[in-house]
């Protein structure tokens, strides 16, 4: 059982979701049980999956947990983007908070590939490939 708090990338993501949750209170109160709370919960599940991740027994497992929090880490980046353009969040909040998932998402990506090992990637390389023949 590994100590998420110890975790970098972990760190990353519990800032990235209090900076969330304080962006998205100037939301409209017609949104509270909206996309104010989507973004909210899209948000905490990135740490929340790391956190969950390393009280599994395996890397794959914990990979598994990394993966989903790359997943709401991609889900967030769209709803920042949303808020944006309904005019919930200013241009400057936005990109920071863009900026920051950006970050994540990349510091998830290497985890990933740590974590997984060679083997995984080839799994994934041979998939896409497929794809393109």
């Amino acid at each position: 059982m590994k100590d998420f708090r110890s975790l970098k990338v972990w760190e990353k993501a519990h800032v990235l979701a209090l900076q969330v949750y304080k962006a998205s209170g100037t939301f409209p109160r017609r949104e509270m049980f909206g996309l104010t709370a989507q973004i909210r919960r899209a948000s905490a599940s990135i740490p929340s999956n790391l956190a969950e991740g390393c009280g599994r027994r395996t890397d794959n497992e914990f990979g598994r947990f990394a993966v989903i929090a790359m997943g709401s880490a991609s889900e967030l980046e769209y709803q920042l983007l949303l808020s944006r353009d309904l005019g919930y969040m200013n241009t400057n909040c936005y990109e920071e908070l863009a900026g920051r998932v950006v970050e994540v998402k990349r510091m998830l990506a290497a985890f990933v590939r740590r974590i997984s090992g060679p083997r995984s990637d080839r799994a994934v390389s041979s998939r896409l490939n497929a794809g393109k023949a």
